[in-house]
């Protein structure tokens, strides 16, 4: 079974390593540039997601929320991460002001907590995930 049918089937970790490993492994599996809107309550482990990303991405930086920053850029590895934590955003046209299309270089995975504020923003295409606890 691939990793988008067991995503879709629904998964349970059982604790942060494995849920950086779940995305680790989604990491390989992802077209060159990519879209993740994660969904979930505070706490639930959208940036230890996040987390898991980078590490299979080959990005060796520390990756942590981006609250106050809006979106943190992580390049090395096989491509570039751009993690944007949407929370304090008040709609999706505040996006524009961020000039973020400026900062992507292709191929890069855009991973966005908090999407619902900015879901006219998002692209059709996104891979929408929801974590719970």
């Amino acid at each position: 079974m691939s990793i988008f049918a067991e995503l879709r089937a629904g998964i349970t970790t059982h604790s942060a390593s494995e849920t950086q490993a779940l995305a680790t492994q989604l990491a390989q599996a992802l077209p060159p540039d990519a879209t993740l809107a994660l969904h979930g309550d505070l706490g639930v482990g959208k940036t230890t997601f996040v987390q898991g990303l980078a590490k299979g991405f080959g990005v060796t930086d520390v990756v942590t929320s981006p609250t106050f920053n809006i979106f943190t850029l992580h390049r090395g590895g096989s491509r570039t991460l751009v993690h944007l934590d949407a929370y304090r955003l008040e709609n999706d046209r505040q996006i524009d002001s961020l000039m973020l299309e400026d900062f992507l270089v292709s191929p890069y995975c855009l991973a966005v907590e908090w999407p619902e504020k900015i879901a006219g923003w998002l692209p059709s295409h996104a891979l929408h995930l929801t974590l719970r606890i």
